[in-house]
């Protein structure tokens, strides 16, 4: 009698995993997706990422989804915090504009009631097919937030929608309202009902085309004199659920002469990604945003080719090699001034891609499991962030 060949010890640990899978799916099977997952390839599985939303600033897409062509993460939470005009209503708008571009459905909860509608077209945005919603509590966010998310199952799942909610700070509760000017003791009502919902908000969309994003002010921690000295309004509910987490910084103004007079036209702004999921955290990025047109996206190239020695600088001038960053091919030497950037390199299609590639290949995150030894190789940059950028 043959003797039966045993099963090695991975192909026992495969099928009790499959066995564990049906049983866990067979047991929720009431549900219209599956429960158990195997993360490798599963393009059902919440836990993949598959689509992104942009920013309007290239390199900022970079610098939170790791790959080229990227951006806020869809299916997934963000929350941009910054001080009072640092630019977070805006990044929002540029992300809703962005979604109108690829036909999706652009939403707009407004908590401040302090929206242009001027400037949402200078940045691209329809303002025909934009769905603007102005709330005053939390309550109202987080019922028309199910509200969309319902009708988006039922009518048409396969539609990308982007919700921007701006912003949470802006948004009280209905005992708040309700409540006398002098009593106090209703600012924890805020962070129970925000613990409260995240938890449902974040399952209702990890398996749909949306992308919700929450503006958020920076406020002093009272009595903190060392280390990260920022808070955001409405407790630790969104922090701990959102994905991606940026804190933007004003760090200076931009002046041109305009009818023969000196004037503000823009500012300068920093972004850190604090928090990160979808790739490493911490990265630093600073672009130039103009009041009549937005965010500057190349100018955001600009510094990355300069923090990587793509271009050589030499006083007002640049000096650009474009090469093929795969095959070593020479395609000739660009020199312009930071005003003709966009001239003489963006304008020209295969120039712009490969430089692209330059770039996102300097940039980008490799992950090799063991090729540098672990942690022990990695150096501990043990600064605190305690600036409010």
């Amino acid at each position: 009698m043959a003797k039966k060949k045993s099963k090695s010890k991975d192909e026992l640990e495969d099928a009790l995993a499959n066995t564990l899978a049906d049983s866990i799916n067979k047991q929720f099977k009431g549900q219209a997706l599956k429960t158990a997952f195997f993360l490798d390839g599963d393009d059902d599985s919440p836990s993949n990422v598959t689509e992104w939303i942009s920013s309007g600033c290239d390199a900022l897409d970079i610098a939170i989804s790791n790959r080229p062509n990227g951006g806020f993460p869809v299916g997934r939470i963000t929350e941009i915090t910054g001080l009072e005009a640092s630019g977070k209503s805006l990044l929002a708008a540029h992300t809703l504009a962005e979604t109108q571009k690829k036909g999706g459905l652009a939403v707009y909860i407004d908590t401040e009631s302090a929206t242009s509608s001027e400037f949402l077209t200078a940045i691209g945005a329809d303002l025909k097919t934009m769905l603007y919603v102005p709330l005053e509590t939390i309550e109202e966010i987080f019922e028309t937030i199910e509200t969309i998310v319902d009708g988006v199952r039922q009518s048409d799942k396969d539609r990308l929608v982007t919700i921007v909610v701006d912003s949470i700070m802006g948004a009280s509760t209905k005992i708040e309202l309700a409540a006398e000017y002098d009593k106090d003791g209703y600012a924890t009502s805020k962070s129970i009902i925000l613990s409260k919902a995240m938890r449902k908000v974040t399952n209702w969309i990890a398996r749909e085309r949306i992308c919700l994003i929450f503006t958020n002010q920076l406020r002093v921690k009272m009595g903190v004199s060392f280390g990260d000295q920022w808070t955001t309004s409405g407790g630790k509910a969104i922090p701990f659920h959102a994905s991606v987490r940026l804190r933007l910084k004003n760090t200076g103004q931009i002046k041109a002469t305009v009818n023969g007079a000196e004037q503000v036209v823009g500012s300068k702004t920093s972004v850190q990604v604090v928090k990160n999921r979808m790739g490493p955290p911490h990265r630093k990025i600073d672009y130039e945003i103009y009041y009549d047109s937005g965010i500057d996206n190349f100018g955001g190239w600009l510094n990355l080719m300069k923090k990587f020695k793509l271009v050589k600088q030499a006083g007002a001038w640049y000096t650009l090699e474009d090469v093929d960053h795969e095959t070593g091919e020479v395609f000739g030497e660009m020199k312009f001034q930071s005003k003709d950037f966009v001239g003489k390199v963006m304008e020209n299609p295969a120039a712009k891609q490969r430089l692209y590639k330059r770039i996102c290949d300097a940039y980008i995150f490799k992950y090799q499991a063991g090729v540098h030894g672990g942690i022990d190789d990695v150096i501990i940059d043990e600064t605190v962030i305690d600036e409010e950028g």
